[in-house]
């Protein structure tokens, strides 16, 4: 007969798991954001005036960091919430679920600027940036990432391109390691394109405080338009956007065209053949004043035909693929193509945005509070990276060197880090278990973030 090898009881011990808030509220407390949040006031018609808008952004971002986003997860905090007060910094007490409900829906989207200035002082307070590719450009990735919120009625909710019901919000992520510099929530139905050029000028500026260091934007064909083109050309960024073939181009007459002046060209297996070069077109734009400018634009083309299949099967008419994309930059058609693949990396992002962080299904019914939420998110996912890169120089050892840590690690080996919490000479301290590998990184972010 088997014998279990513990007994279990109850204990009167504080033994708490998320203590990696006690970093997130250190890292928050040096920034003016909940300062400036609670100079706005507070309608004395709801229920516990006397909490102010602070303690709200704080407890939401908590539960950020913790991958929830239910209201009704604040419950958790009121277990122990002498400890939650004391990580994050709340000033008065842990709404309820029904307040922070209300005072989220009061807030909406009026606190969009603080937020993304606030994001911004993250990155400077903490002196961390967003690092440059080995060219010396910094990239900024931009794209659309459906949200799934199908069998709902949310205001804002309808058909995305994917087929589900949802919202359709665009993302702007900085530096190789994948910051989230400006994000805009949108209807699913929405067209990528509209709204863009306003979110393209304000990530502009954005990115601009974050860096020095020229700006490299990379985009996919949904954004290919010319009025994007103007504005990164008038910014002077640099830019690859992929681009959609015009009406009188096809693929065909792309094969016929580059078997006559293309040099580069590879076969990489029997019936394969890839055509890569540049060509060049006039693109006419309008500035802001007005006025009317024209420009040869520089089209780096990748040209496949296909006449046996990776089967080995032969085909009957060739299969062509075409790809081509508007570039300012200099370098080789190899690099261009190259980096626009990096690009694709930012659907990394929007997954450990969505399911990490388990944002995907926005908590409210209304559109202005799921804008709050996932502006939000913002900071929150920021902290997160930063607590995941900065690890990374106190990792425990493993065989293969990293470049970047996932969300959720950082979550599951940072944020619900279990401690033990003992009182004495006035002091409270938080006592890491021997027994944790992770113990000496949370005590290097701890000096990193959170000690004067």
């Amino acid at each position: 007969m088997y014998k279990p090898g513990f007994e279990i009881e109850f204990s009167d011990e504080r033994l708490i798991t998320p203590s990696g808030l006690s970093i997130i509220g250190g890292m928050l407390g040096k920034s003016n954001f909940i300062k400036r949040c609670n100079r706005i006031p507070v309608d004395k018609k709801r229920s516990e005036p006397q909490i102010k808008n602070g303690d709200i952004m704080l407890t939401y971002i908590g539960l950020l960091c913790q991958g929830k986003t239910e209201y009704d997860t604040v419950h958790e905090m009121q277990d122990d919430p002498d400890f939650y007060k004391t990580a994050l910094g709340i000033t008065r007490r842990i709404p309820s679920a029904e307040t922070l409900r209300q005072r989220m829906d009061d807030i909406g989207s009026s606190l969009r600027p603080q937020i993304l200035e606030a994001n911004i002082d993250m990155f400077h307070i903490h002196q961390m940036g967003p690092s440059a590719l080995t060219s010396g450009e910094v990239p900024v990735d931009i794209d659309v990432t459906p949200f799934d919120n199908s069998k709902t009625k949310k205001e804002g909710v309808s058909r995305t391109y994917k087929g589900f019901d949802g919202y359709a919000p665009i993302m702007a992520y900085i530096g190789t390691e994948g910051y989230l510099v400006n994000t805009e929530l949108r209807e699913g139905r929405q067209h990528c394109q509209k709204g863009t050029p306003g979110f393209l000028k304000e990530t502009l500026q954005l990115s601009r405080k974050l860096t020095e260091n020229p700006l490299l934007i990379r985009m996919d064909s949904g954004n290919d338009a010319k009025e994007n083109l103007g504005i990164l050309l008038e910014a002077g960024a640099w830019y690859i956007i992929k681009r959609n073939p015009r009406n009188t181009e096809t693929k065909t007459g792309w094969l016929e065209l580059v078997k006559n002046c293309c040099k580069d060209i590879r076969t990489p297996r029997d019936g394969k053949t890839v055509y890569i070069g540049s060509s060049w077109r006039n693109v006419e734009y309008t500035t802001e004043n007005g006025e009317h400018r024209d420009i040869d634009m520089r089209i780096v083309y990748e040209v496949i035909e296909r006449t046996i299949d990776h089967n080995g099967q032969i085909l009957l008419t060739p299969d062509i693929e075409l790809n081509t994309w508007w570039t300012n930059l200099g370098w080789t058609d190899d690099d261009i193509i190259a980096s626009y693949h990096s690009h694709g990396e930012c659907e990394q992002y929007h997954s450990e945005i969505k399911t990490d962080m388990d944002v995907e299904r926005l908590p409210s019914g209304k559109f202005s509070t799921n804008e709050l939420v996932l502006e939000l998110t913002v900071i929150a996912y920021n902290l997160l990276r930063m607590m995941g890169q900065e690890s990374l120089k106190h990792k425990p050892d493993r065989k293969h060197k990293i470049k970047r840590r996932r969300i959720r690690t950082v979550i599951g080996n940072l944020i619900l880090f279990a401690s033990h919490i003992t009182q004495h000479a006035r002091k409270k301290f938080l006592a890491l278990g021997c027994s944790n590998a992770w113990r000496y990184g949370f005590m290097q972010l701890w000096l990193r973030f959170v000690l004067p």
